[in-house]
């Protein structure tokens, strides 16, 4: 497996100075970038609300406005309740370019399903209900991610197409629904929303581009991603009764072995994540669900505790791999803890993903990252998020990451992960200037040019 030593993280950015005339349309159309119109848009998109599995509605609205704006678009449905939008301009032979992002959220913003297990009360920016701020921010559920993400590449493309510049590359803006990694939940009768399954959908049914931009959090230009590995361990015990357990000599409360296996699993995890890093991905793990027993008797305890794991996962380490370390840390655990008895699974798989940053794409990116920061490309390390790169990845499309810098305007008590929901326009406007970069740089030259035959 490889190691943070034999994976570049250092790229060097390959000089690549644009005409007279590709200065001249990058500075027409970075001039055109409107924040008040970006604060509009995204408070809009925002409104709409498009948890995973539910994103028609807003996909739809995308695709009225990239016909409004001047590409010929169109709604791709996955089914009655969810489905893509895919904008395109035409070019005249050049690079094809995808512009990405997901458009459904990781909430669905129902009491009874997220309280309390995002706090005590679903906040403003856990709430499809966009606002604006005194200080000019977007306040509302995935407004900064994955809506504001949306809003930058939407506007980048506006500056573009109303510059006029002549694409020799096709340029195309698209959006899927099913992009969070979430599986649906029990009981949910459409089984196949999430873990990428729009943009999967997408790329199997039409559209194909020479190269990708994702637009997620983290602004740098990034070339890998990791993965993800989901598992379930069932820590087995005895039913019983509260008045009769400590009868019964060596009785087996699976709600407490499975405290002790987590305890342990939990001091496991650090020492898989040092393992694992390579190149910008420091892959970590999460034991995020617990389930067992009755909440409505506990009169009765339960013969059966559920852990549910989540592993992330290198580009370099592939999900079997990832598999055979679990196990093994089952297997110390077990001799550890001799007392546990336990069975697990591994529930769903995505392997993590790698452009070389030697492709043009990447080093577009970091170029349009330098032109708007005025300063040297330094790379994001140390990253554990996954994202629909991965998809994009492995379905053939060379592909490079690139994001918003940190929220300056988060209020104290909203500090976390929480619902995304705070979207500072003058950051996304910087990813709007670096993205404009990258279509000039790259939709206005020849195939040869960018190294395509």
């Amino acid at each position: 497996m490889a190691t943070t030593t034999d994976v570049p993280v250092d790229v060097p950015v390959k000089r690549m100075p644009l005409s007279a005339e590709q200065r001249q349309w990058l500075q027409q159309a970075v001039s055109l970038v409107d924040e008040g119109r970006m604060r509009a848009f995204n408070r809009a998109i925002t409104d709409i609300h498009s948890p995973t599995g539910a994103e028609r509605e807003a996909s739809e609205w995308l695709v009225a406005h990239m016909r409004d704006i001047g590409l010929d678009a169109f709604y791709q449905p996955l089914d009655e309740r969810s489905g893509n939008a895919v904008g395109r301009l035409r070019g005249s032979g050049g690079p094809s370019l995808l512009l990405y992002a997901p458009i459904d959220t990781h909430l669905r913003a129902d009491p009874d399903e997220d309280v309390p297990w995002v706090g005590p009360e679903l906040r403003p920016d856990m709430l499809p209900k966009a606002y604006i701020a005194d200080n000019g921010d977007v306040i509302g559920l995935g407004a900064a991610n994955p809506k504001g993400m949306v809003t930058a590449l939407t506007e980048a493309v506006r500056c573009v197409r109303l510059a006029g510049v002549p694409l020799r590359g096709e340029l195309i803006l698209a959006f899927a629904g099913g992009g969070m990694p979430v599986m649906p939940a029990p009981g949910e009768p459409r089984r196949n929303h999430g873990l990428s399954s729009g943009v999967i959908y997408m790329l199997t049914h039409g559209v194909a581009a020479d190269f990708a931009i994702i637009c997620k959090p983290g602004w740098a230009a990034a070339w890998e991603e990791v993965g993800l590995c989901w598992f379930k361990v069932t820590v087995r015990g005895q039913m019983g009764y509260a008045g009769m357990t400590r009868t019964f000599p060596n009785f087996r409360n699976a709600v407490v072995h499975a405290a002790m296996f987590v305890l342990a699993l939990e001091e496991w995890l650090p020492k898989y994540q040092a393992r694992n890093t390579s190149g910008l991905c420091a892959p970590q793990g999460a034991i995020a669900a617990i389930r067992g027993g009755w909440p409505h008797k506990p009169a009765f305890s339960s013969a059966a505790a559920e852990v549910y794991i989540d592993l992330r996962c290198n580009p370099r380490t592939p999900p079997a791999e990832v598999k055979a370390q679990f196990a093994a840390a089952i297997d110390d655990i077990l001799h550890r803890h001799p007392e546990l008895r336990l069975d697990w699974e591994m529930t769903a798989a995505y392997p993590g993903s790698y452009t070389d940053p030697d492709n043009w794409i990447v080093q577009s990116a970091m170029r349009g990252w330098e032109f708007v920061e005025g300063t040297t490309h330094q790379a994001l390390t140390g990253t554990s998020g996954q994202t629909d790169a991965s998809a994009l990845r492995h379905l053939g499309i060379p592909t490079v990451r690139i994001g918003y810098p940190p929220v300056p305007t988060v209020p104290p008590a909203w500090q976390g992960f929480g619902g995304l929901g705070v979207s500072h326009i003058p950051n996304l406007a910087k990813v709007s200037r670096a993205i404009i970069y990258a279509i000039i740089d790259t939709c206005t030259r020849s195939r040869g040019e960018v190294g395509l035959v």
